[in-house]
């Protein structure tokens, strides 16, 4: 849990950061770029959650030379999927700025930003597979050691460039660039330190690098990729209607999204725990004890964000106005407060099962649930309209419920289905 709230700060810091020098549109250009980044490189998080389950899952059935070769299947693959990015940029990058609603000066700003940031697409690719082959491992110490570092780097140097130096939101993006890169470094010392002997052995055997090979890992990460891409476009259309809003609505959008992402990170070390100990249990066919560690993770998950609820309640207000580049975005973000609020509690419960759908590699189940999810949160946005920006987060916060319900739904078929 705690390793995901440091990752959380890489996208608070940079608010945090350009909060500070007072200008909307500015700010609005970052909440852009965060959420660019989100549907490009988070969409690619995949990598990370099918390497944790299929990690976790071969460490009972197998052993860690089977760790080693879902890890270097999963760089394989992510680091094709960067050249493909790559070589795409100049097409990709302005589309996805048209398509979230970046104008004038805020899509000025933003191309700046998101410019610089994409060209650390291998680097952040390549770390989901190394963090999620960490996680399967249960090294999350280990982990919270590299995301401390890689946000303090971060935002050490977002304070240095972008202030110091005034290179202002160019500064923020080669902070971002910089600090993904000393991750990869940081991150494939520890695990060559690890498993070296291992992934020697791995990296020698080509047939593991083969399409064939390749099939079962693509296959499960295929139905997480969409589901992803599900997720990411239902967050776009939030940020798009947003900006039909002007610029101040899209900032203090930007800074409830990010309080949004930081409880969703907390909780979602709950989801880490869940990919991990039911990935076992799946891996050893233990439906008790799959059960169990349900119920058991939900339960601790529900405490959490009953306690965040309340502190968001107490000091959401403090929260948003340290954020908030003018008054008028300071005073707009405090009116969105109930929603705030009821985030970690709409969200907790589809945390977890995402973590438990995939520890089980139920993945097409997780993909239809987010679908049928999404279909409703179409149907919301269009009823609440006339609501305006809380229309959009009373929207929001019904997909996450949704969501939940759907997965719960689906799991005693699941259960009867695989573990009979």
């Amino acid at each position: 849990m705690v390793t995901n709230v440091a990752t959380a700060l890489i996208g608070v810091g940079d608010m945090w950061i350009v909060g500070q020098l007072g200008d909307a549109p500015t700010q609005g250009a970052v909440d852009i770029g965060a959420k660019l980044f989100a549907a490009l490189f988070t969409v690619m998080n995949f990598l990370k959650t099918g390497t944790t389950g299929l990690v976790a899952q071969a460490g009972t059935r197998v052993g860690q030379h089977a760790q080693a070769q879902v890890l270097v299947k999963g760089v394989v693959v992510g680091l094709a999927i960067a050249a493909m990015l790559l070589l795409a940029k100049p097409v990709l990058l302005p589309l996805m700025l048209d398509a979230l609603g970046a104008e004038a000066r805020v899509r000025t700003a933003a191309v700046v930003y998101a410019d610089i940031r994409y060209w650390s697409a291998p680097a952040v690719l390549v770390n989901f597979a190394l963090i999620g082959f960490l996680v399967g491992r249960r090294r999350m110490r280990e982990v919270l050691a590299i995301e401390i570092f890689y946000n303090l780097l971060n935002i050490a140097l977002g304070l240095w460039l972008a202030l110091r130096l005034d290179w202002g939101i160019a500064g923020i993006g080669w902070s971002s660039f910089i600090a993904e890169f000393a991750k990869l470094a940081a991150t494939g010392a520890l695990i060559w330190y690890l498993a070296g002997h291992d992934l020697r052995a791995a990296l020698a055997d080509r047939a593991n690098m083969s399409l064939h090979a390749l099939k079962p890992f693509l296959a499960i990460n295929r139905d997480l990729f969409l589901r992803t891409v599900v997720l990411m476009v239902a967050i776009a259309m939030l940020t798009r209607l947003g900006a039909e809003r002007g610029a101040v609505t899209l900032a203090a959008n930007g800074i409830v999204y990010q309080l949004f992402v930081l409880a969703a990170l907390l909780l979602d070390g709950f989801e880490n725990a869940a990919q991990v100990l039911n990935g076992e249990r799946a891996g050893d066919g233990d439906r008790a004890g799959f059960t169990a560690l349900v119920r058991a993770i939900l339960w601790r998950c529900l405490g959490v964000a009953i306690l965040l609820s309340a502190a968001f309640a107490w000091a959401g207000g403090m929260i948003t106005d340290s954020f908030a580049a003018t008054p008028a975005v300071a005073a707009e973000a405090r009116t969105l407060w109930p929603w705030i609020v009821a985030i970690p509690l709409a969200g907790f419960a589809g945390f977890v099962l995402d973590g438990v759908f995939v520890g089980a590699s139920w993945t097409r189940a997780l993909l239809l649930s987010m679908a049928g999810a999404a279909l409703g949160y179409g149907v919301m946005l269009w009823l609440t309209w006339p609501l305006g920006n809380h229309g959009l987060w009373a929207s929001f916060i019904g997909f996450l419920v949704l969501r939940a319900g759907l997965q719960l739904a689906l799991m005693p078929r699941l259960l009867r289905r695989e573990m009979a």
